[in-house]
């Protein structure tokens, strides 16, 4: 009988070991991640935070399985802020190893077509964590600028239009240093083809802020950049009718007239000889790429057409240019443009 008992006793802790194995297992593994999701964690959070981030989700189906398996191991303790994505099918275990190391998703921030530097605090502002005003704020600082080598008024050269992967709770100073270096890269490629231009790296975004205001049409725009740089060689004032909006803060000005170009600003290239003080948008890559790879002839002015199309008339002598503008203000005109 003694034996028989023994054997009995073992046996239950035998079965008494599997079951807790089972529900350790269980309990470890637990449920899969019912859909994809992200998680967003602020810097600060807490584990009471991130608990009412995965309730509200509803990638997470059995939160208490969850929260007794993620205090078990400490997750409660160790919460890390950041960006992080949830597949289905993901267990427990496997989506908290990622909250507790910190296997941040990157966030794709994608930038251009900005005209200001408040302006792209506010699209950064909504892809990452930072703050939009005090993201401009500091863009718009005279420090900021200087510390990264531009003025105030060419510290929009620093930002060249792309998509980037970037961690959603990054500093300030970490999106800044990345777009330093995105910066330098940019041109490192593009040295042998700037030389070739007369124009530094600012001058030449510079220039294509101006090209990319005149014509959205890719295929016209080394024309155009063409244009621009035959004037600067040859002296002559560039004309640009996109910088007298600038200047007057106005880009709904559809018809630049006579008492626009009256602006006494530096901007104003009617005016004031050579490029502005800095650019006047965000160029696209290919406006960038576009003066660079100016198209090497001899016209010195353009107008848009008269079938309003958007293409543009060029033309190597004043005479012809005036015939140009006239048949452009008659088209103008005749639609009630003013």
């Amino acid at each position: 009988m003694k034996h028989k008992k023994g054997w009995y006793a073992a046996g239950a802790v035998v079965l008494a070991l599997i079951a807790g194995a089972f529900f350790v297992v269980r309990l470890y593994l637990g449920q899969a991640v019912a859909c994809d999701a992200v998680v967003l964690v602020p810097t600060g959070s807490d584990y009471g935070r991130l608990a009412d981030s995965l309730r509200s989700g509803g990638a997470i189906p059995d939160f208490q399985r969850f929260d007794l398996t993620a205090r078990a191991v400490g997750l409660d303790r160790a919460v890390r802020p950041g960006r992080y994505a949830l597949k289905e099918g993901m267990t427990y275990r496997e989506v908290i190893n990622r909250l507790k190391a910190g296997l941040q998703a990157p966030a794709r921030v994608t930038f251009n077509n900005v005209r200001t530097l408040d302006r792209l605090a506010g699209s950064i502002s909504r892809r990452l964590e930072l703050d939009s005003a005090s993201l401009a704020g500091l863009l718009l600082a005279d420090s900021t600028a200087a510390r990264y080598g531009y003025t105030p008024q060419t510290f929009l050269a620093m930002f060249i239009p792309n998509t980037y992967e970037l961690y959603w709770n990054c500093s300030s100073d970490e999106f800044l240093s990345r777009m330093q270096r995105e910066n330098e890269r940019f041109w490192q490629s593009r040295e042998r083809k700037l030389a070739r231009t007369g124009l530094n790296r600012i001058e030449a975004y510079t220039l294509a802020s101006i090209v990319y205001e005149e014509t959205k049409r890719t295929d016209e725009m080394p024309r155009v950049a063409g244009v621009y740089i035959n004037r600067l060689k040859r002296g002559m004032p560039l004309q640009a009718d996109p910088t007298v909006r600038f200047a007057l803060g106005d880009f709904s000005i559809r018809r630049v007239l006579n008492k626009h170009l009256e602006v006494d600003s530096p901007y104003n290239t009617y005016r004031h000889p050579g490029l502005p003080p800095g650019p006047i948008c965000m160029p696209s890559i290919a406006a960038i790429d576009a003066v660079l790879d100016y198209e090497n002839h001899d016209y010195l002015y353009f107008c848009a057409k008269d079938d309003l199309s958007g293409s543009h008339a060029f033309a190597r002598s004043l005479a012809e240019h005036n015939r140009n503008a006239q048949a452009y203000a008659r088209a103008l005109n005749r639609r009630g443009i003013r």
